[in-house]
Parts: structure tokens; sequence; C-alpha cells
């Protein structure tokens, strides 16, 4: 059997907005019937249509569906990092250490991020990220169960909570805010660096149509660098 790649059916989607087919400011059809349209899986549509989201072409709402661009732009790309990829490429030897990793009732803000029930519980996770035998980021996370329940059984002491989540579950959207902050005791500690110490943060929180993945907070050493494109 054949298996399609998700770059042939964005080539394959780009011809049709492309040849008019789909017209500005229109909408394109769900995941699930162009996926039993092409005969693929709806994640590789999914990708195929993230790639377009990322160019600029496509608009992605939750709720919304996706719509071509009225007037198509292009975008700073952003992709999510996997860190063992980051501390590698930098030359270093990649660990990381779970510290904490619980199934428990999240607080308001991350139950309302996640579209939680009262009293429903999440899966917390609190990573430190290690470049050779350094703190390279400190992360804490939640996810919702109820969305990707395959993370309870996960070994993720083998393989990182970030890592596992890029590789293994899609998402349609998300939001993505970047700060800079003073480290308090719990970071600084976490980091080994000084508490006031200047950290770079990054809040991301992601979706799949209408069920809420995971919300995370990244922290970085000073002289972490984030690279994008035009």
């Amino acid at each position: 059997m054949t298996v399609i790649s998700h770059q042939s059916i964005r080539q394959a989607l780009l011809g049709r907005i492309q040849s008019g087919e789909w017209a500005l400011g229109s909408r394109i059809p769900g995941e699930t019937d162009l996926a039993t349209e092409y005969g693929c899986a709806r994640t590789t549509v999914n990708r195929a249509l993230q790639a377009l989201a990322d160019e600029g072409l496509v608009v992605r709402k939750r709720k919304g569906g996706t719509r071509v661009c009225q007037t198509p732009v292009r975008q700073a790309k952003f992709e999510i990092p996997i860190l063992r990829e980051q501390v590698e490429t930098a030359g270093s030897n990649y660990s990381h250490r779970l510290v904490c990793n619980k199934l428990k009732r999240p607080p308001p803000p991350v139950r309302s991020r996640l579209h939680i029930p009262a009293g429903g519980k999440a899966a917390h996770m609190q990573t430190i990220h290690y470049a050779d035998s350094s703190p390279f980021a400190y992360e804490e996370r939640w996810v919702n169960t109820q969305a990707v329940p395959e993370i309870l059984t996960t070994p993720l002491g083998e393989i990182s909570v970030n890592e596992w989540l890029v590789k293994m579950v899609p998402f349609s959207s998300g939001d993505v805010v970047f700060s800079a902050v003073s480290a308090d005791e719990k970071i600084a500690d976490a980091l080994e660096i000084e508490v006031g110490a200047a950290i770079f943060v990054i809040d991301r929180t992601t979706w799949l149509d209408d069920a809420f993945i995971t919300t995370m907070t990244l922290y970085y050493k000073e002289g972490y660098k984030l690279y994008s494109q035009l």
C-alpha cells in the first residue's frame, strides 16, 4: 500500500488554491472529508494544512474551519521545538529529568485554558532539560488527559513529554506568548541560577479542533536565542 505524505497533500491543496478552485476567503473542506478524498490519514491532512497556514496561505480557526487567506502574506515561522534536538544541534549531550508527573486538579487558569470541567483532573509534569550536565530549560506542563489519554501510560522517563507530544499528537492551532521575567526561587533552583536572574519564558497552548491538548511554560536561562524565519 502506498503511503501518502503530507508534502504531497500540501502540494495538491496548494494547486487547488492556485487554480482558483478555492477562491480567496472561501472555506475549504474539513480534514475528515479531505482525508477520505485523498485516501490518507487525517493527521496527514492536518500536517499539510498546518504547513499551508505556516506559509500564510490559509487561516485555521477553532470551530471556524480553514479558509484561504483573503490576501496571502508571508509570516514568521515558529515551530514547536524538540528540546533534545536544540541541545544536540548545539553540540551538547542531551538528557532530561522528570521532576513531577501527577494526575491532579489544575488551578483555575489552567482549567480554563484547557476547558476542563470543574472537579476534573489533568496530568501535571515538571521537567528539567540538560545540555551536558547543565540545566538548559525548565518545563512546566499540563496535559488534558481526555484529549490525550495515552499520556498516562507513556514512559516519560525515557522520552520527554515535549518530544513525545511533538512527534505523536497533531494540533490544528495554538497560541504563544513570549516574555522576559526574573527567576523566582523555584525556577532559579531548577536552572541553577541566582534568584532574580533574567530568564526567557515561552507560554504555549495547543489544540486540535475542539480538543484542547496541552498548556505549558518553558523557562530558559539568560543568553538563550529564539530563531525564526520570514
